[in-house]
């Protein structure tokens, strides 16, 4: 099912991310913003990459504070463009900044950020998938994916055999709270 518990038990880098968030719900506006943003980045590329950077990431991106990222202005992009620490994609930073912005309009429609995941759950992956495409930017199906995955939206983090999942099980994460049928697609 999930060739990531193979991988990440016992890895230095990927045992933490594995064991004390993937999958875990969360929901602190920075938070999500820096999960929507490695998932981003990692596009093309490999998650340890995105493990090894995220620390550059947070200091780039300034802890991932949705009002100074979407006031982030022509000398900040030059700036992210030329930091060999992270991933240097023109495309990537500018939907980061423009993300951050659609995530303060959130606040408007939604209340935040959280609370825009909430009133759209439970959904199928394909409608969440479309949600996100017209609703932010550099969000194909593999990053909405792993995104809702790793916020416990969608099912699938963890096989069920993996001491992670237990963990998970106790903080009934919002795929658990409905019916399983909804994510049948």
């Amino acid at each position: 099912m999930n060739w990531y518990c193979d991988v990440a038990i016992g890895d230095p880098l990927h045992g933490p991310y594995h064991d004390d968030e993937y999958g875990l719900p969360r929901d602190g506006e920075a938070v999500l913003f820096e999960l929507l943003a490695l998932e981003i980045f990692q596009a093309g590329l490999s998650w340890e990459l995105m493990l090894k950077k995220r620390p550059n990431f947070f200091k780039a991106f300034d802890g991932f504070d949705v009002d100074t990222v979407a006031a982030y202005g022509d000398e900040d992009t030059a700036r992210l463009l030329g930091d060999a620490g992270i991933v240097r994609n023109r495309l990537k930073i500018a939907s980061i900044i423009e993300n951050a912005k659609r995530i303060q309009a959130m606040r408007d429609s939604h209340g935040g950020f959280a609370e825009f995941l909430v009133a759209h759950h439970p959904m199928p992956k394909s409608g969440w998938v479309k949600l996100f495409k017209k609703t932010l930017k550099f969000t194909g199906g593999e990053i909405v994916n792993e995104f809702l995955m790793s916020l416990g939206y969608l099912p699938g983090a963890h096989r069920p055999d993996c001491p992670a999942h237990a963990r998970i099980i106790k903080a009934k994460p919002p795929w658990m709270r409905v019916d399983a049928s909804i994510y049948d697609e």
